[in-house]
């Protein structure tokens, strides 16, 4: 089980680095509730409200540190044993 799940780690680890490289930057449009008590004006008024945009640029050393931990993390996993057992 150790090894499938280190093997899916350094998997996602790897995509999320290939992901990053075709990224110049990531916005998240944040939508919260509001604290204040709802207003009685329809019977179903759910609107959210907006909060600022979060704008995150990743550093140019982040992609590759990002592949290159994945693909070891995978190299590792391959040499484990198979078996459950520590042999």
């Amino acid at each position: 089980m150790f090894r499938s799940l280190s093997l899916a780690i350094g998997i996602f680890v790897m995509l999320l680095g290939v992901q990053c490289l075709g990224v110049e930057r990531v916005e998240l449009n944040i939508r919260q509730k509001s604290a204040a008590p709802p207003q009685r004006q329809f019977l179903f008024d759910n609107t959210p409200q907006v909060a600022p945009n979060v704008t995150y640029t990743p550093p140019s050393w982040m992609p590759w540190v990002l592949l290159g931990g994945g693909a070891v993390t995978c190299l590792y996993s391959f040499t484990l044993s198979g078996r459950g057992g520590g042999e």
